[in-house]
């Protein structure tokens, strides 16, 4: 093999990533299999997609050996084929914070309408911890927080608020967090529980964050 030879293939190798990650759902599709498997009906759900163009996508995504499959019943259940693929996401999302304007405008401008709310911080949900009463609320359905999530939190998906916002206190000071910092669950929670009369914020960062960061979290278990 010449040497023009050898760069036009493996740096066309290197094309199909990038290929892999050109559609916005198979993004959304990364961004949810880094929460933990997905069957592909659960997938097509979450990504507002019908399964037929979800399955696709996911082919696509396999063939770059991006993702990986396991057959449960009649259903296919995906998965990242390891933690590189998270790794690549996040650093596909940290260069179109850093270059793309946009962006940040945004998110600015939907979160803002959403909830309203400034998202606090890791270290000031440590001083929050410190000063007083904070009820973390984990906002992600019931099979993410199983595969993983804040030590401490408890989980209410955004599904079932309505009718445990009564069992709340109505002093609670509640931090809610979903997938991350694009994610709208913990958003629409916080609008929600304001509504009601209880303080609430949104977490900057979701699990992968604080899972990231070295803090603590469990695996498995229930709300």
């Amino acid at each position: 093999m010449e040497p023009r030879e050898y760069k036009d293939e493996v740096f066309g190798h290197f094309a199909r990533i990038g290929a892999a990650f050109g559609h916005a759902k198979r993004v959304e599709i990364v961004d949810v299999l880094a929460q933990g498997e997905r069957s592909v009906e659960s997938l097509a759900g979450q990504i507002s997609a019908s399964v037929a163009n979800t399955s696709r996508h996911l082919q696509i995504l396999a063939s770059a050996g991006l993702v990986t499959r396991r057959v449960e019943g009649t259903s296919r259940v995906y998965r990242l084929a390891d933690p590189a693929v998270e790794a690549g996401y996040h650093t596909l999302v940290a260069l179109a914070e850093q270059h793309i304007a946009e962006v940040t405008a945004l998110t600015e401008a939907f979160f803002e309408k959403a909830d309203g709310a400034r998202p606090v911080s890791f270290t000031e949900f440590d001083e929050m911890t410190r000063s007083g009463h904070v009820l973390l609320v984990d906002v992600r359905p019931p099979s993410e927080f199983a595969t993983g999530h804040v030590d401490g939190a408890v989980n209410i998906p955004v599904a079932e608020l309505a009718t445990r916002i009564g069992a709340l206190p109505p002093d609670a000071n509640v931090v809610a967090y979903c997938r991350g910092p694009y994610c709208v669950m913990a958003s629409s929670a916080v609008a929600r529980l304001r509504e009601s009369g209880i303080a609430a914020a949104r977490l900057a960062g979701g699990y992968p964050e604080w899972r990231d960061a070295g803090r603590p979290v469990v695996v498995g278990g229930t709300a």
